[in-house]
């Protein structure tokens, strides 16, 4: 699948340049695609400076959660909703503890510790694989739910609309977690159709259904916010748990009589073998992308969207809000850069503003979490995880715009 997909990137890309160069006359397009080849394997290596210092923090720090038995601790604690999810795990395998920190960290939007402990997590589900190159289905399940991963306190997205003015930052609160929750839940039920898993079972439901209670009524309790109380909670709440966590690794690693500083050694040594190797992947798919774009067969996709939409008599100010779906499964730094764009062109609380920021904190980058994860243990054969992960985004996109016509009209 990712050869098929990585080669079409290309030939889509050659075929919109040719077209532009014979027919349109424009032959500067392929000094842009080569200048977008080229730019995107710096932004490769850049991207990898940050990865190493956040993986070899991360992973020190797991190192010590690990002698100190915490992820063991949540792998009995999720054990058998997993050996319903992933019944090639076995149980109480370290996978599982780690799965559930990936998770929460995503939920509260800690990407900075989300990344370092999924790869960890990805690696340790590869000493299960029985293929060095095929992603298995417990891999397959984690990457699309980590794609798609709810989030809970979208941060980012109140402080961009804080800067370009929006009277209440956080008036996409409520539509972002109702997308998201809908991309996750679209996700899982991909995943489940494909792999015939039985989301009915009732030790299933018995985890699931306890969990969506809770995170309705925290979704309840957070809507009741002011603004200005709910942009200081999501601060304090992520920072705080953040640290909160690295503290109850170190005091329970030290009341276990783990040797602390060793171990973090240990962990951070892993973590910077994993990060060296995830280079040749990054510069893969996102020279990939950047050739795409440059080529200009995304504009000409939004052109056609908004030519179908006027055609079925669709009300079409949602288009404006396209670029920013379009390229998000490709690059986040690009999406962002689209989402300030269509702020300030529509205005910060424009219809198409308020769906762009939806879509931005409900849908994830997939094809950098596709190089990121599969690539940090040497997957080439993705089967059906890029069009679960796909879907999930799709339906993301879906539940932003029909969210904002709900709320905004």
């Amino acid at each position: 699948m990712l050869n098929g997909l990585w080669l079409g990137f290309f030939l889509i890309a050659a075929l919109t340049a040719f077209g532009r160069w014979l027919l349109g006359g424009e032959p500067a397009v392929f000094a842009a695609m080569v200048d977008g080849l080229f730019g995107m394997a710096k932004l490769a290596v850049e991207v990898m400076v940050l990865l190493f210092g956040t993986l070899t923090l991360w992973l020190g720090f797991l190192r010590i959660a690990e002698q100190a038995g915490l992820v063991e601790l949540l792998a009995r604690l999720l054990g058998p909703l997993f050996r319903r999810l992933m019944p090639e795990v076995p149980p109480g395998h370290p996978a599982l503890g780690l799965i559930t920190l990936n998770f929460a960290a995503n939920g509260l939007g800690l990407d900075n510790a989300a990344t370092p402990i999924g790869l960890k997590a990805m690696r340790a589900l590869q000493e299960l694989n029985p293929s060095a190159t095929t992603a298995s289905n417990a891999q397959i399940l984690f990457l699309v739910l980590n794609a798609s991963s709810l989030t809970l306190l979208p941060v980012s997205i109140f402080m961009y609309r804080a800067q370009q003015g929006a009277d209440d930052p956080t008036l996409v609160f409520l539509p972002i977690l109702l997308a998201t929750s809908a991309s996750t839940l679209a996700g899982l039920l991909g995943v489940a159709l494909m792999q015939r898993l039985k989301l009915w079972n009732p030790v299933v439901l018995a985890y699931l259904l306890p969990g969506a209670l809770l995170l309705g009524a925290f979704m309840a309790l957070l809507a009741g916010l002011s603004a200005t109380a709910l942009a200081a909670l999501s601060a304090l709440l992520g920072n705080l748990v953040l640290f909160s966590l690295i503290l109850l690794f170190l005091v329970m690693g030290a009341l276990r009589k783990v040797a602390v500083y060793e171990h973090f050694v240990e962990g951070a040594k892993e973590g910077f073998e994993v990060a060296k190797n995830l280079l040749p992947y990054l510069v893969a798919m996102l020279c990939a992308v950047g050739v795409l774009r440059a080529s200009g067969a995304l504009d000409y996709a939004l052109e056609g969207l908004r030519w179908l939409a006027g055609a079925a008599g669709w009300d079409v100010r949602f288009i404006d809000a396209l670029p920013t779906a379009l390229v998000k499964p490709f690059s986040g730094s690009a999406a962002r850069a689209l989402l300030i764009e269509t702020m300030q062109t529509h205005g910060v609380d424009s219809f198409p503003a308020l769906v762009a920021a939806t879509v931005q904190g409900s849908t994830e980058t997939t094809f950098y979490v596709l190089a990121v994860y599969f690539g940090a243990v040497g997957i080439q054969r993705a089967r059906h995880a890029v069009g679960c992960a796909l879907l999930a985004d799709f339906c993301g996109v879906l539940a932003a715009i029909g969210v904002c016509y709900w709320f905004f009209g």
